[in-house]
Parts: structure tokens; sequence; C-alpha cells
């Protein structure tokens, strides 16, 4: 991509639904670039936040651009709602943005802004630069930016609002938000549901959806079904290609802290070094650990998990395919709630 494409263009007035999608695809150009300032952001993003590790922001906006800021996806997407050119009496929707892996919040904003709303923003401070920064960028690219995204360190005065967080601050947010129209999200996670006969290669693809981010999003394998009898060994050598987190002092520090009161529980686990293996019955494993739940052949525990309110996707036998849990497409909405159909519905 050539210096010149980003030169900076002023403009007046609204715009156009074209418009918001074209400089979203311009904005994919840059985030998928390696200007300097953007890497130079991200380097900072990695200091301030020890979980935010390259790596793993590179794969979150590899994620973003590939996923969602293409034109053809974004027309795609765009055409399955009522959304009109110029969008009369937009609506202020505040936005509250959990801070868990990088740029997490991002889908949120985007769905925001195509639907001509304005988004005023309280970004978590454990992941404020990466979003300040391409907000800035957006700016500089067309002034008219400024009426759609808006950064408050408190939100009030809002017609709507999405909110993400835990379940200690998802009460926080009913009790605040509860009487405006609201999407509010909370503690979940995902399992994968295995039949045993899985080769290398989906074995590896399973173990980037358990630990890429640390484990730490909502979308993360922390919980997987196994048949009666399952054995555990290429599991555990799949995961050893995760080896390398270990050079992490907090995720060290929750191995050893975890594995230690598994020990003093003389409770059974595997563990590879790096990973523990250990049963029980909870979708939510911390950090460095993973769950793992037996069924018996030919009883899967498919409506169990697709009733489950903590389970966000399921991957294997009745969900997405391996590999794909932390690459969701524009219709992949969190909590199987369509946040675009939420935001038309604040139409006039």
């Amino acid at each position: 991509m050539s210096e010149s494409t980003f030169v900076l263009q002023k403009y007046d007035g609204t715009m156009i639904l074209q418009e918001r999608i074209q400089i979203m695809c311009e904005l994919g150009d840059y985030m998928h670039s390696t200007h300097p300032d953007w890497e130079a952001v991200q380097e900072q993003a990695s200091r301030e936040n020890t979980w935010f590790i390259k790596p793993f922001i590179k794969d979150a906006i590899r994620a973003i651009t590939d996923q969602m800021l293409t034109s053809s996806k974004l027309k795609d997407w765009v055409s399955s709602y009522s959304i009109p050119e110029n969008t009369r009496n937009p609506k202020k929707v505040g936005l509250v943005m959990a801070g868990n892996i990088p740029l997490v919040g991002f889908f949120d904003c985007l769905c925001i802004f195509i639907s001509g709303h304005t988004a005023i923003i309280k970004p978590s401070s454990s992941d404020s630069r990466l979003i300040k920064h391409l907000i800035e960028w957006l700016l500089n690219r067309d002034s008219r930016i400024s009426q759609y995204f808006q950064l408050a360190e408190r939100l009030q005065g809002c017609d709507a609002y999405i909110a993400t967080g835990s379940n200690q601050s998802g009460r926080y947010f009913d009790y605040y938000f509860g009487k405006y129209p609201h999407i509010i999200r909370k503690n979940r996670t995902s399992v994968a549901v295995l039949n045993g006969q899985e080769g290398p290669e989906t074995l590896r693809l399973l173990t980037r959806d358990m630990l890429q981010y640390f484990g730490l999003g909502c979308r993360n394998i922390t919980q997987i079904w196994v048949p009666e009898g399952y054995s555990f060994e290429p599991m555990l050598e799949a995961l050893k290609s995760y080896d390398f987190l270990m050079d992490l002092p907090a995720y060290k520090h929750n191995y050893d802290y975890h594995l230690t009161l598994l020990i003093m529980s003389n409770r059974y686990y595997m563990t590879n070094g790096s990973v523990v293996l250990t049963e029980n019955p909870s979708p939510f494993s911390p950090v460095s650990q993973i769950h793992y739940q037996f069924y018996q052949p030919g009883k899967f525990p498919e409506n169990e998990l697709k009733n489950n309110p903590d389970i966000q996707c399921i991957v294997g036998r009745y969900g997405i395919e391996p590999g794909a849990a932390q690459h969701p497409g524009l219709h992949d909405y969190a909590d199987g709630v369509d946040t675009m159909d939420f935001l038309t519905g604040l139409y006039d």
C-alpha cells in the first residue's frame, strides 16, 4: 500500500451508507498494512497489557480484516438489513467495551457505525490504545467521523446501550441501563465435542481454539467433551505447540498455582508441562487449564450444551470447524443476539 493512500481528506455533513462501507474497507487496508504508526501502536499496546503479546495482536487484526473489512463481505452483510442510505435522527449508543483480548469491542463499533448511529465509547482500560488509534485514523481520513465516534469516561444521556463484562459488572449494567434499549453480555466460554477420531491437523487447529489469546476469550475452548476411553496423549502432544506461553510470567504463575491446587487436593490431572487437563463439569477453566468430560458412545451431549447459557459456541461435532472459533464472521453475533437487528430497531 503506497504512502499516498493515507492523504487526509476533509468533508462536511453526514456519510451515506456506501461511504461508511468504503471507509471501513480503507481502514481494513490500513490495519492489514505495516504502516509505522500502526506498528508502533501495537507495540505500545503490548507493553501496556502483558496478555497482549504481539502474535496475538496480529491474530486479532487478521481476523477482523479478513472476516469483516472486505467490500464483498460488508455489502453482503448489509444487504440482510434495512439500512437507509441516510440515517435520519441517529441515536447515541453507549458502548462499554471488554478488554480480555485485543480489539474485542471492534465489531460493536463497526455495527453502530454501519447502522448510522453514534457510538459513545468507554474503552476498557486493558484495551484502549488500539481502538483509540483506529478512531483517530478514521477522523484524520474524514472529519465527518467525529459525528459517529466519541470517547467518554462515563456514559450518560445515551438512547441505547451495549455493554460487555463479567457477571458481576453485568448486574451493574442491568441496574443502570436496564430501562433503556440494551444488549448486556456477561461471562461466556466455549466447548468442543470430539469423537476420538481427530487426526494431527484437527488437533492442531483445536489447540489454537483453546490457547490463542491464552484462552481468555469467550470463544476460546475451555472444556472438551470426549468419548469414554478417549486417549489424551495426542492432544497433550499437540498442545506442546503452545509451550511458548510459559515465557509469560503471568501465564506460568497460573500454571504453577492451579497445578499445585490439583496436587494438594489429590485430584487426577494430566499435563505436558505447560497445559493441565483435568476432569471437571464446569465449562469455565482457569488460564493454563482445560477441563474435560466424558460421554458414552452414541449419547452425545447436544441438548445439554446447546441450552447452556454459559456457552458461547461449540466447536466440532455440533458446531463450527476446528480452528475457526476466534475468526467470527459478520453474522456471528455474541450470545446469539443480532446486534445489527437491535440497532436498526432504533430507527424512528
